[in-house]
């Protein structure tokens, strides 16, 4: 990681970790999912600045370096997106490339839907955007699809999944989750979801020393503000009533593992090759499916992504 500078700066009262790489070129800001971390971004970093971008990854609201306020309400999508577009003022630019994976990637389309004046174009990884559907909660949705042991329904209740966590070690449950690739769901039953004595090989993309950069940060902030994003889904719900039916009216590439599970979500891939996803997204200009791939997708294939990247935003 050499090379790559470490700040904290004030965004939207709070103060957050930026890791960046590269100096006067445009700004590439970079958003990591869960359970995740600008590291994440690492080989994209370095990736960038060689081209001469300004290669930007932040720690988002609740993660690693960043402040995470105590409240749920906290986490709200305003608050995800407002860190943005103080960020993006700090970084000193009125426009900025936007990459977003997994969370950052529906925060990204909410920062594109509410302020597509700040984002020169969007390339986002796993997670398609998908309108508000004003006839059903989210939560309420999966847990109807799938019942109370899908991860996100798991994952409601103050206290409990963290507590679930706590009974083995960081590191077993970081080795859980980055090396999933069984693209059919999560779900995390009441017990045993890890054991003290499981042990997962970790694929070729992945170290002890990655995991150990995850699981060490993790240690000392706890899982609950990553999680509390998944509680603010139904009160987002709520606050993003006004949006719905609205587009993203931004250029967008997309990328997605064929074994990721957000592509075998009910109906996904219909709506990704069909059209539905190009009448939400009328600016939607690629749409690039990884065979073999899975969710992690910009720390399994670094250099694939990196050049997916650049042969977008080079364009404009």
């Amino acid at each position: 990681m050499e090379g790559i500078k470490h700040r904290r700066v004030e965004v939207n009262g709070i103060g957050m970790h930026v890791a960046e790489k590269g100096e006067g070129g445009p700004v590439v800001l970079m958003l990591h999912g869960f359970p995740e971390l600008w590291y994440s971004w690492r080989h994209q970093i370095i990736g960038l600045a060689a081209k001469g971008y300004h290669a930007v990854a932040p720690d988002l609201r609740g993660y690693g370096d960043t402040d995470a306020p105590a409240a749920i309400s906290g986490y709200s999508m305003f608050h995800l997106v407002g860190d943005l577009v103080a960020l993006i003022n700090v970084l000193g630019q009125e426009q900025v490339f936007v990459v977003g994976h997994d969370w950052g990637a529906l925060v990204a389309w909410n920062l594109c839907m509410f302020r597509p004046d700040k984002v020169k174009a969007l390339v986002n990884l796993s997670v398609a955007f998908m309108r508000r559907n004003p006839a059903a909660k989210p939560v309420d949705y999966f847990r109807s699809l799938y019942g109370e042991n899908y991860y996100i329904c798991r994952f409601q209740e103050p206290g409990v999944i963290e507590a679930d966590f706590a009974r083995v070690t960081t590191k077993q449950i970081f080795k859980k989750f980055l090396t999933f690739r069984d693209p059919s769901d999560i779900f995390i039953p009441k017990e045993d979801w890890v054991l003290p004595d499981d042990e997962w090989p970790l694929p070729a993309w992945l170290s002890e020393e990655d995991v150990n950069y995850f699981s060490n940060k993790f240690e000392k902030t706890g899982f609950t503000g990553a999680i509390n994003y998944y509680r603010c889904l139904n009160s987002n719900w709520e606050l993003l009533a006004p949006w719905t039916g609205a587009q993203v009216k931004v250029p967008t590439k997309f990328i997605v593992g064929d074994l990721d599970l957000t592509y075998h979500y009910p109906g996904i891939q219909d709506f990704i090759h069909k059209g539905g996803f190009k009448q939400v997204v009328p600016f939607l200009q690629d749409v690039v499916v990884m065979e073999g791939v899975g969710h992690f997708i910009n720390q399994e294939k670094p250099h694939e992504i990196t050049e997916h990247i650049l042969n977008f935003i080079q364009k404009f």
